[in-house]
């Protein structure tokens, strides 16, 4: 089990850290691939569902952390200790998705490919960028965090922390999951209570945009 205070960060020579433009932002790509490629990938994930957050971590080093919204109640992530089965970039959920109507206007925005779609309609399969899977139908990838558990069992992260991650990973890298998942009852109308904000990555402030209330590209919460 992951212990913080047994980690030191280890120092920001060893990264990289590539600043690109995206669709008028900037967003920094944090470059791990060489770091991988010269030690044999050293790294390993854990993921703390009590407190919402995945932790890249190189021996007893904390590389990168990042918010998390893990599988609700009826959907929880499984705890235990798995590996990294296959990554892909553009990875679409084969069962959940959203229904539109023969405009293009959502009319279902949390569908399962089971559902009747009317007229003209069809089924849109979720987007899962960046997706790392590591236990059955279960992986890390992008996607929209609302400040609480609320994917089908998927470990949905900020996309520029996605992006960090899926550099980093190797298929076979070792991935603990572990802690008990909050109700949503457990946090504030706001998001996480102020004591569990977000905190900095490589001593810097994650962009306000990535903050696990706020990302203006996906309000319609229907990713998993």
């Amino acid at each position: 089990m992951f212990r913080r205070s047994s980690l030191r960060l280890l120092p920001l020579i060893r990264v990289k850290v590539n600043v690109k433009a995206f669709g008028g932002f900037s967003i920094l790509l944090l470059s791990l691939a060489s770091v991988s490629a010269q030690d044999g990938n050293p790294f390993r994930v854990e993921i703390d569902l009590q407190q919402q957050t995945a932790f890249l971590i190189r021996g007893r080093g904390l590389v990168l952390e990042s918010p998390i919204s893990s599988g609700r109640y009826g959907h929880l992530t499984q705890t235990g200790s798995f590996k990294v089965l296959e990554k892909e970039i553009n990875h679409y959920s084969s069962i959940y998705g959203k229904i539109v109507d023969a405009n293009g206007k959502t009319v279902v925005t949390d569908a399962d490919v089971d559902m009747k779609v009317p007229r003209g309609g069809k089924f849109i399969p979720a987007p899962m960028r960046y997706f790392m899977r590591f236990h059955e139908a279960d992986g890390m990838h992008a996607g929209y965090l609302p400040g609480y558990p609320a994917s089908h069992g998927c470990v949905r992260m900020p996309e520029q922390l996605a992006i960090a991650f899926f550099r980093a990973l190797d298929v076979g890298t070792p991935v603990t999951v572990f802690g008990r998942t909050p109700r949503t009852n457990e946090y504030s109308p706001y998001g996480l209570a102020p004591n569990r904000r977000m905190q900095p990555w490589f001593g810097r402030p994650v962009d306000p945009r990535f903050q696990p209330q706020y990302d203006p590209r996906y309000l319609d919460p229907w990713w998993r």
